[in-house]
């Protein structure tokens, strides 16, 4: 039975086949962009940080918000406290755009995140041009060599990367990779459902010198409370606050929390 992931995937594989783009070109265009602020940097500060997103709407929830003005969400994110943001620039299943990260970028100089399906190398190239200061790779949508490929395209680029995971086996993955920062998402992707014990569970087999940042389905400061009891270093948000009436104190209600440091765990 085809899923959301495989639908939005085959969408993404199409338009990277038909991109008569010259990979080399786009590599040294890169290569030529100042590097923006480090999101790893962002999330290595004490406290819990918080990476706002700005997302117009899901495949699953639909419109978020019909009225919203993007210059001034970021404004309101950086005033809230948010240490990066991240910025949704699929278009198709999520009304996004690369001109959504350009004007966040031109309003801020905290890291941004390009919050995308990463299927090529192109994409990472794409991602410095616009101004994102990291990349996502999802583990599920990814087999290793492209996982190892656009991980190290972005190393090379002065990219952060966000390896993004949902189980056990997807984790063991991800954590052969090279420092990565590792996004645990509690909603599955293929299904689109939410479990909030995903964090807590994986959590455990993570060792303490990897960087982790909980996503998706966090709603509530009690939620974001607990994860960072549980010891992750930052909390993706999108709907909490795309949905608030009061956009900086639904931010600050979360930037103000304590992360946990986390015992070391030996790796498997």
């Amino acid at each position: 039975m085809a899923t959301y992931l495989d639908g939005i995937l085959d969408a993404h594989r199409r338009n990277a086949s038909r991109d008569d783009r010259s990979f080399v070109e786009l590599r040294d265009l890169a290569e030529s962009v100042p590097s923006p602020a480090s999101l790893r940097a962002a999330l290595e500060k004490p406290g819990l940080s918080v990476i706002a997103e700005f997302k117009r709407r899901s495949p699953s929830k639909g419109l978020l918000n019909e009225t919203i003005d993007l210059s001034k969400m970021v404004l309101d994110y950086v005033e809230g406290g948010a240490s990066a943001l991240s910025v949704l620039t699929d278009e198709e299943f999520f009304g996004g755009s690369t001109g959504d990260l350009v004007t966040a970028r031109s309003c801020t100089s905290i890291p941004i995140l390009r919050k995308d399906f990463t299927v090529d190398e192109r994409d990472v190239c794409d991602a410095k041009i616009m101004g994102a200061s990291a990349i996502l790779l999802i583990v599920a949508a990814l087999d290793d060599q492209e996982l190892t490929t656009y991980s190290r395209l972005g190393a090379d680029l002065e990219l952060d990367v966000l390896v993004e995971v949902h189980d056990e086996h997807e984790l063991l993955r991800a954590l052969r990779l090279d420092n990565p920062l590792l996004g645990i998402n509690q909603r599955d992707l293929r299904s689109f459902d939410v479990d909030h014990d995903r964090v807590l569970k994986l959590i455990e087999m993570v060792p303490s010198s990897v960087v982790t940042v909980a996503e998706s389905g966090i709603t509530t400061s009690e939620q974001a409370r607990v994860l960072a009891q549980a010891g992750v270093n930052g909390v993706l948000v999108g709907e909490m606050f795309m949905r608030s009436p009061d956009v900086v104190s639904a931010v600050e209600s979360l930037s103000s929390l304590q992360a946990r440091q986390r015992g070391r765990v030996v790796n498997r």
